[in-house]
């Protein structure tokens, strides 16, 4: 019933919109919000995975930099955008790797964790470029980023395959079995047998990999890569997360859920960015929306309870 309702609050915000915000229609507009989309979507699967087994990711902005800094930087120097994006991609998810690594086998809160991966991860990337942008113009490296492909951009081609992928995976497989038991209740996972560690491991490596993969598609939209790309970049994802119904104590959610938050919030920011509003005030805004969700969360559990 959640899931209805979010998908009628969606046709609602959209109906609005195309009301109250001029060029909301455009087929520019639409096509910059899916592309724009497709980066936060991509992130939100591998977040999904990780709330699920009620972990917490707050490194994710920093891996988009971090991997769209090292894209750029490998495409500078040979000049292969298959080798850009796999460099790019393994260091989302060497991160990942390791957040997960220090989470399960340190028993440290994953919160705890990322958030100096967060802090560390992000000086890495200034120290790699010495704060300045790694600009790459070249048209095979802006391809992935800003290429077409029967009039549809790549990007979005790319998010359809890890949603489909991400459903699959938490639906139909024995992995995904586990990362719902674990997060439903991790001590009886383990008395059954699980092996809690790693697939906690796997969970963030996952989630570090993916988030790096947006990294590379956002630095190939850019045309560089920034060290500063990805601030708040966690904020919209988790958001998303929440929004569309995982709950933060683990063991509730599925992709579809968090595909349509990210859609409620992403529109909601594009038509609030066409009606000039400012973007403190979209912090404000996303924030509030963040509290409601984790509110109806919190009493939907209290009254099964």
């Amino acid at each position: 019933m959640r899931q209805y309702g979010l998908i009628l609050a969606l046709v609602v915000l959209f109906i609005v919109m195309s009301l109250v915000a001029d060029n909301f229609f455009a087929v520019s507009n639409l096509m910059n919000i899916a592309r724009q989309l497709s980066v936060t979507s991509i992130a939100s699967v591998g977040m999904t995975l990780v709330i699920l087994i009620g972990g917490i990711d707050l490194s994710v902005g920093s891996i988009l930099a971090l991997s769209g800094v090292m894209a750029a930087m490998m495409y500078s120097s040979i000049e292969s955008p298959f080798l850009a994006l796999f460099v790019g991609v393994l260091a989302g998810a060497a991160v990942g790797f390791f957040n997960g690594f220090v989470t399960a086998k340190g028993q440290i809160a994953g919160f705890i964790t990322t958030l100096a991966t967060m802090s560390a991860i992000r000086g890495l990337s200034y120290i790699f470029t010495d704060g300045m942008p790694i600009s790459e113009t070249s048209p095979s490296f802006i391809y992935i980023g800003t290429g077409y492909f029967w009039g549809i951009p790549i990007p979005i081609y790319i998010m359809i395959i890890i949603l489909l992928l991400g459903s699959y995976i938490v639906k139909f497989t024995r992995f995904g079995r586990y990362i719902y038991a674990i997060g439903g209740n991790e001590q009886t996972s383990k008395w059954s047998g699980l092996k809690v560690d790693r697939v906690k491991i796997y969970v963030y490596t996952i989630s570090g990999l993916l988030t790096g993969l947006a990294g590379v598609i956002l630095a190939s939209r850019l045309a560089s890569g920034q060290p500063s790309a990805g601030d708040g970049f966690e904020l919209d994802v988790i958001a998303g997360v929440i929004v569309g119904g995982t709950s933060l104590s683990g063991g509730k959610g599925n992709i579809s859920g968090t595909f349509i938050g990210v859609l409620l919030i992403g529109i909601l920011g594009n038509g609030l960015t066409l009606l000039n509003v400012s973007s403190y005030y979209q912090m404000v805004i996303k924030g509030g929306i963040i509290i409601l969700a984790v509110l109806l969360d919190t009493l939907g559990r209290r009254g099964k309870d």
